[in-house]
């Protein structure tokens, strides 16, 4: 369903301040593009995917509509809608166009995402 990103190391993003709640931000890790996404004020539970969408051949994602359908966190693509699932990376109109995922994590109000 999803292909998860051999850890090579923890890359620094940008502070925790830096994205607003319920949007995501663009970060280019060794060379990939990484859509970063912060949802929630208070307690914000952070999650990061491939920035590209197969669906529309674009590196778009961080951009995209950040919302849920049933229990799922998902974006929506600002292309053509398709729905990913931020937990698994899932596309859920497209599952064979799903994108990889990373890890992520707040330390000291800094983002860091492994890569």
């Amino acid at each position: 369903m999803h292909r998860d990103i051999q850890l090579n190391q923890w890359n620094a993003v940008c502070s925790l301040d830096q994205i607003v709640p319920d949007t995501g931000v663009a970060a280019l890790l060794n060379g990939r593009q990484v859509a970063v996404f912060r949802v929630g004020a208070e307690e914000p539970r952070m999650f990061a995917i491939d920035n590209y969408d197969p669906n529309s051949d674009a590196a778009v994602l961080s951009r995209g509509l950040v919302g849920s359908i049933g229990e799922r966190i998902v974006v929506a693509s600002p292309i053509y809608k398709q729905h990913f699932d931020l937990q698994t990376g899932e596309c859920l109109e497209a599952p064979h166009h799903s994108v990889p995922v990373y890890p992520v994590r707040v330390e000291d109000g800094k983002v860091w995402v492994g890569a």
